[in-house]
């Protein structure tokens, strides 16, 4: 009988209908007709247990999921100890939710028919057969999972009743039409509004900064003027390209002696072919060319390739790596030759080798400029190796300088100014050069030399010894060096406190209807009106939106910060209703009802939990 067991188990059929059948039960405890109780509980909910064995089918049926989903980054995450102490955590916390919504469910009384019932089991796919509900497949599948008929339908019973539950809940929100008419109108209001800018730039040009407003600043900000880190860096470049080498008479010919497969065009063979779809239309053109018919003229007739009958049937010229097997084991050796009857992956064919090209070998005149390029590149690369080798141990055993790998290289070292990482010099810009800089282990101690570096190989055939000659850990800049910069800041945060005092000012004197003379003596006035949306992402239309509502010929005055850092003063003349197109309002309905119906459901859960007297076993941090 294990056997048997483990047959079905490994059908791939069954598989997937087992998968069916567990994702339409997630909400159910289908688990615990499979899985028996047991005094080893994994939890108790009101009373009710949850066994141990359920909730390590259902953890099992979590990981299986999981490993499904993100593939190799579960094996990662599994080896993490505190990571599959959570996974059980939520597993058995999904399992409590199930038990907690399916006695709410018994407790409002919801129930299921036995009508309701058989029609969800006619319903299922994986209980029918082209399209209709199979009862021999029924009670084999059922049986296969180890349940009676009876069973499961009880257990179909509580998913239903539990999805009633669920239905119920997410489906109280709605939204009526006044509701939606008002809340429309709200969203697709506009305001038409008038702006007065106080520049602040204007006004600190004006401000005065003593020298004590600069210390206290300083004091209370020294963090935010800090020098980055500095390096100053010598190097020595090695680039194989610039390595020029010459090539001698007789090192081109002994390259081209050596390499004279580089050189050679292997044999060559022309066929033509006729393809076919049946062995008896290939033997029929047989016939007819034995008997004298042209081969052309047929493969244009009667070959289903479409490409060579074109050609009538030529398949241009071919060498052995290019050639089809059937083509090469149809063993045509002379000029004219007729195959048989081919048998092939595309039908059956009839071949005929039209010439043969023999092996050729290019005289040395003609690739003699490529095999110069290519003595000379071969020989650079061994002289740029050998150079390479030659300067790493040079840098190696006088670790003090770069004095012996500069006679090594025979060139003297550069040396760079100061730069961070934010302006590393386009010749050291690599990263295996910028990470060895910046790593921290060429420098010495107080910011002094260090080490000199390996040899550090970049694309392109280059390659790099170098020494940090002086570094510059993080500082705080001297007060001397950002006073004006502090200066600047300060005269900047007095002009945005005067244009709000003086912005305040101006409102109230609107308020009061004296707003004329104020502005006039201000040097303001409003500008042209300007219609602005609620979708409007900018401070200003956001400030104009907070505004109360304006009466007949009325403004509404506030003030608001533009996109530049200035103050802005509003007149709010108008608030006009606009209209949404019926894609966005139905849209932002369906949004707004599906969060509110979210919001129910947690809210629900969250009550079932309060109220509940829950049990836990001790499952959730047992080792894996």
């Amino acid at each position: 009988m294990m056997d048997s067991l483990r047959t079905a188990a490994n059908s791939l059929v069954l598989k997937i209908i087992f998968g069916i059948i567990i994702v339409s039960f997630i909400l159910t405890g289908v688990s615990s007709y499979l899985i028996g109780g047991g005094s080893n509980y994994a939890a108790k909910v009101n009373g009710q247990e949850i066994s141990r064995g359920q909730f390590e089918n259902a953890f099992a049926g979590e990981r299986n999921r999981m490993q499904q989903q993100m593939g190799e980054q579960y094996s990662v995450l599994a080896s993490n100890e505190a990571w599959m102490n959570q996974l059980r955590h939520d597993t058995l916390n999904r399992l409590i939710d199930e038990a907690l919504l399916d006695q709410y469910a018994k407790h409002l009384g919801l129930g299921i028919s036995d009508e309701q019932v058989k029609n969800a089991i006619f319903a299922t796919p994986a209980f029918q057969s082209n399209g209709k509900f199979d009862n021999t497949r029924y009670n084999a599948i059922v049986n296969q999972m180890g349940m009676s008929a009876d069973q499961y339908a009880q257990a179909l019973r509580n998913q239903l009743t539990t999805q009633q539950l669920i239905n119920a809940v997410v489906g109280t929100d709605f939204m009526l039409k006044g509701e939606t008419d008002e809340l429309a109108a709200l969203v697709a209001q506009q305001r038409v509004v008038r702006e007065a800018t106080l520049d602040v730039n204007a006004l600190a040009a004006k401000q005065q900064v003593s020298d004590e407003e600069v210390k206290a600043y300083y004091a209370q900000n020294k963090n935010t003027f800090t020098a980055p880190e500095q390096f100053r860096v010598s190097y020595i470049k090695m680039d194989a390209a610039a390595m020029a080498q010459t090539a001698s008479d007789s090192e081109i010919q002994a390259y081209y002696d050596q390499h004279q497969d580089q050189f050679t065009q292997p044999q060559r063979n022309r066929y033509s072919v006729i393809q076919t779809k049946t062995e008896a239309d290939a033997k029929a053109v047989l016939d007819e060319l034995n008997k004298g018919a042209d081969f052309a003229t047929l493969a244009k007739a009667k070959s289903t390739d479409i490409i060579s009958a074109k050609n009538g049937g030529d398949m241009g010229w071919l060498e052995a790596s290019t050639t089809p097997d059937e083509l090469k084991n149809a063993n045509l050796t002379e000029k004219g030759q007729l195959s048989g009857v081919i048998k092939s992956s595309v039908g059956f064919l009839v071949a005929r080798l039209d010439d043969v090209e023999a092996a050729k070998t290019k005289p040395l005149a003609d690739v003699r400029d490529e095999i110069t390029a290519k003595v000379k590149q071969e020989k650079a690369l061994d002289a740029y190796y050998a150079l390479q080798q030659k300067v790493s141990d040079a840098a190696s055993n006088d670790n003090e300088s770069l004095a012996g790998a500069e006679q090594a290289a025979g060139v003297k070292a550069v040396e760079t100014g100061w730069f961070g990482r934010d302006n590393v010099p386009e010749e050291l810009n690599f990263k295996p050069v910028t990470d060895a800089i910046f790593n921290g282990g060429l420098v010495g101690e107080n910011g002094t030399p260090g080490s000199n570096s390996d040899i550090i190989t970049v694309d392109g055939d280059r390659a790099f010894v170098l020494r940090v000659a002086e570094h510059k850990p993080e500082s705080i800049k001297p007060l001397e060096a950002v006073k004006d910069q502090i200066t600047a800041l300060v005269k900047h945060n007095k002009a945005v406190e005067q244009a709000k005092l003086d912005a305040d000012k101006l409102v109230g004197e609107l308020k009061a209807g004296k707003g004329d003379e104020a502005m006039k003596a201000a040097g303001l006035s409003f500008g042209e009106a300007k219609t602005l949306s609620r979708t409007g992402q900018d401070p200003v239309s956001q400030a104009a939106f907070n505004l109360g509502l304006p009466a007949k010929d009325k403004p509404v005055y506030g003030t608001a910060s533009d996109m530049q850092g200035n103050v802005v003063i509003l007149a709010l003349d108008e608030v006009k209703a606009g209209t949404m197109p019926d894609a966005q309002r139905k849209a932002m309905v369906a949004g707004i009802t599906q969060n509110n119906a979210q919001i129910a459901f947690e809210a629900l859960m969250s009550n079932l939990r309060k109220e509940a007297k829950i049990k836990l076993g001790d499952v959730v941090n047992q080792p894996q």
